[in-house]
Formats: structure tokens, C-alpha cells, sequence
């Protein structure tokens, strides 16, 4: 007998090894599975409540489905299943939505497809497929093509969509009248009996308002850019011998604004959504939700001029300390005040009261802005060479513009308060409504136009 080869051999030891090592890598990944899990739920909590609630709905659904003495729809019955996969959300706002929709479109497109499936009956063998086929035509056309208005694809495309499918289900079917108004009875009836169910499940156990959600979004995002603001002054203007400790304070407050760039597409979905939730809380019905669309527009607009002013930490030309310090105590103030100002702005907005408590540091910006306006049209610069100016001159235009900004802030959220009801403070010390000005473009303008003809 031929001996095995040396190949073979090989072959046979690697495959042993995978062998003897294979336990113990499905434990390493079902133990980094669960890790990520774990994450998951202590990141939010209200994850597992949902998948709970979720399992909750489907049993209570499925022990209705059996309960024939009061309900006996046979296989119709399924669709009350697959309603609660569909219509149970994360947040309230989005169960109600796709609940109210799913219930609305199955009413009216079963309504008109069983009108359809009549008249075309009476039309005789011939002209019945003819008639089904233009109407079901006519009316996917109309009902996807009003998908496209931006209103009702916010809050009605899965109603629009729920609408086609049953009134083509519903008009192309085969069965006699009787069976077919039979039929949309029991499935009409099966869908609401899911939705109220979701709703049901969704509403009284541990109950997630996206409304809050968006509430508290829009003031952290506030408060992100009062962080960046904090530390910019220091880190820009003030020497430092130790090159590090930069590098420590500005990682500190670096990362937080960038996540106010991209929250348009995130709060206009829950604008949305909060619309169709109940008056829960302080959030009473009829809540101005589109004034945070506002709010959070206004924090963007001053965020990419944060990103603008973050791109001078990292910039490769630097004006001179010597010639940044000629403005080092103007800005840094501007940028501190500000900070102060979002801060406050964040804090009422969060406890949901009136306080006028930013306008104290709004004043105080304004009147630093005002100062380092007037500094720029000064002759401090001639004696420096352009290239050398425009860093530092540009970092003060975008802390001009960030004080205009920031009122403009300020007058937003004042508007939602007064909007929304917050509680009112005594505190006696804070400037009447309106005082606050905001800062005036063609002075910024004329102050950079000066800087750069002077030099």
C-alpha cells in the first residue's frame, strides 16, 4: 500500500485544527453578539420595551384569532396579523400615522373598488374587463401621482399605497357581489381590529412620543454648538506654549457641532410624525411642531458657519500671533458670549420656560461685535502684509455673522415659547421682548471691505 502523501497530510492536520477551533470561535461570536446586544439596549432602553410590545401585540392578536365565538373570519383573519407587523412603530406618532392611514385607504379604496366591481359587473362579459382595467388604471395613476406632492408624501404615502392595493384587490376580483362586499367587510374589519390593537399596545406601555424626542433633539443640537463656541476663542487666540494642550482642548469641543449638519432629513421626519400624536405632557394638542423645523433650520445655518470657522484651526496659512493679538481679546469674547447665550437658549428650551436669561449675553456679544467693527476700520493693519491678515480678519467676519446668527436663534425659540405655552419665570431682571437687535450685514461686509483696502 502506498503511503499517504506529505499533501494530504497536511490537508488533514489543517482540517483538525479548524475542528479543535471551531467551538471556541462560535462562543468568541455568540458572546460578541450578545456584547453588541447589551449595547444596544443600555444605549436605549426603550429598544427593548418596543420588541417586547411588538411580541405582546402579535400574542394578543393571535389569541383574538382563536377566540371564534366573537370572531370567525377564517383566513381573512390573517390580515389582522400582518397589520400589527406593519402599523406597530418604535414612537407613537409613526404607529397612529400608519395606523389612521391603513385604516382611512382600506374604507375608501374597498368603498370604491366594490362601486367599480358593481359597475362593471352590469357591463356584461365583454365590457366588464374593459372597465375594471380603465378604472384601476385611472385610479393607481391618480393615487401615485399625488405621491409626489411633498405634503401628502409626508404623512399619506403609505395610506396612498394602502389605497391602490385594495381597491386592486378588491375591483379585479372574480367573486359575485355578495362575496366580494363579504369580503371587503371582513378584511376591513380584521385591519381595524390590528390597528386599534398597535395603537392600543403602543399608547399605554411605556409609550415613546417622538415629539419629545424632537424637542430634546433641537436643544442638544442648541447646546452643541454653545459647547464648540466655549472653547474656539481660547483655542484660536490664546498663546500656547505647550502645543498638546491645543490639541486636547479643541478635541474636546471638535466633534459635537458636525452632527447639527445633518439633522434636516432626521426632524423633518419626526415634525412629521409628532403631528399625528395626542396632546401628552406639555406637548397639548395642535402643538407648533413646525416652528422647531424653524429652530433647527437657524442652528444648521449657524453650524456651517461653525464648520466654516473650525476649517482656521486646521488651516496651513496662520496670521502671526503677533497680529492675531491685536483682535485676541474681542473675539474670544464674542465667541464666549455666544456660548453663554445657546447655552441659557438650551437650558429653557429643555425645562420649557420662558426665561429671558440669554439676552443678558446677547447684548454683550452685540456690544463686542459692535467694538471689533470698529476696530477693523481702523489703520492697525497697514503695516501687514495681506496674506497675513486674511486668516484672522476672516475668523472675525464668521463670528460677526455667528452674533447675527445667534439672535436670530434666540428670536426663534422666544417665538416657539410663546408659541407653545412654556411657563412663564419672575425673573424681573432680563430685557424686554425686542431688544435685541440683530447685527447689520453691510457693516460686517464694510468692515472686511476695510480690512483689505487698508492693507
Amino acid at each position: 500500500m502506498e503511503g499517504t502523501s506529505p499533501a494530504n497530510q497536511g490537508n488533514s492536520s489543517s482540517r483538525g485544527q479548524w475542528l479543535k477551533t471551531l467551538p471556541s470561535k462560535i462562543n468568541a461570536k455568540v458572546m460578541e453578539i450578545a456584547w453588541k446586544a447589551r449595547q444596544l439596549g443600555k444605549e436605549d432602553p426603550r429598544r427593548v420595551y418596543h420588541s417586547l410590545k411588538v411580541g405582546l401585540a402579535l400574542t394578543l392578536i393571535t389569541i383574538f384569532y382563536y377566540f371564534k365565538p366573537v370572531y370567525d373570519y377564517g383566513e381573512n383573519a390573517m390580515w389582522a396579523i400582518l397589520t400589527v407587523v406593519l402599523v406597530l412603530e418604535f414612537s407613537v406618532g409613526a404607529t397612529l400615522g400608519k395606523g389612521l392611514n391603513r385604516m382611512f385607504a382600506t374604507l375608501t379604496g374597498g368603498a370604491l373598488g366594490i362601486v367599480t366591481h358593481r359597475i362593471a359587473t352590469l357591463s356584461g362579459k365583454i365590457g366588464e374587463p374593459i372597465l375594471i382595467s380603465t378604472f384601476v388604471f385611472i385610479m393607481a395613476a391618480i393615487a401615485t401621482f399625488m405621491k409626489f406632492f411633498p405634503n401628502l408624501k409626508a404623512r399619506y404615502e403609505y395610506g396612498l399605497t394602502i389605497f391602490i392595493l385594495t381597491f386592486s384587490l378588491v375591483s379585479v376580483s372574480g367573486y359575485r357581489d355578495d362575496q366580494v362586499l363579504e369580503m371587503a367587510h371582513e378584511r376591513l374589519s380584521t385591519i381595524i381590529i390590528g390597528c386599534f390593537i398597535s395603537i392600543f399596545v403602543c399608547i399605554c406601555i411605556y409609550p415613546v412620543w417622538i415629539g419629545e424626542d424632537l424637542h430634546n433633539s433641537v436643544a442638544n443640537n442648541i447646546e452643541k454648538l454653545g459647547n464648540y463656541l466655549e472653547g474656539f476663542g481660547d483655542a484660536y487666540f490664546k498663546v500656547l506654549l505647550d502645543g498638546e494642550l491645543q490639541s486636547n482642548t479643541r478635541r474636546s469641543f471638535l466633534q459635537g457641532y458636525k452632527s447639527v449638519l445633518t439633522s434636516k432629513s432626521s426632524e423633518e421626519t419626526m415634525a412629521n410624525l409628532a403631528r399625528w400624536e395626542p396632546g401628552h405632557g406639555r406637548f397639548r394638542f395642535r402643538y407648533p411642531w413646525k416652528n422647531y423645523l424653524k429652530v433647527g433650520n437657524l442652528t444648521r445655518e449657524c453650524a456651517y458657519k461653525i464648520e466654516a470657522l473650525n476649517n482656521y484651526l486646521n488651516s496651513k496659512i496662520q496670521t502671526p500671533i503677533e497680529t492675531r493679538s491685536k483682535i485676541g481679546e474681542l473675539c474670544p469674547k464674542i465667541s464666549v458670549e455666544s456660548s453663554k447665550a445657546l447655552k441659557e437658549l438650551a437650558s429653557t428650551m429643555k425645562k420649557m420656560t420662558r426665561e429671558r436669561s440669554a439676552d443678558l449675553h446677547i447684548a454683550s456679544s452685540k456690544t463686542a461685535a459692535e467694538e471689533l467693527k470698529n476696530l477693523l476700520k481702523t489703520s492697525l493693519w497697514e503695516e501687514v502684509e495681506l496674506l497675513q491678515i486674511l486668516p484672522a480678519a476672516s475668523v472675525a467676519y464668521l463670528l460677526l455673522e455667528i452674533v447675527e446668527c445667534t439672535q436670530k436663534i434666540v428670536a426663534a425659540v422666544y417665538e416657539l415659547a410663546n408659541e407653545a405655552s412654556f411657563k412663564h419665570t419672575n425673573d424681573t431682571t432680563l430685557f424686554h421682548r425686542g431688544a435685541v437687535q440683530p447685527v447689520d450685514n453691510n457693516n460686517v461686509d464694510a468692515s472686511l471691505e476695510t480690512i483689505i483696502t487698508v492693507a
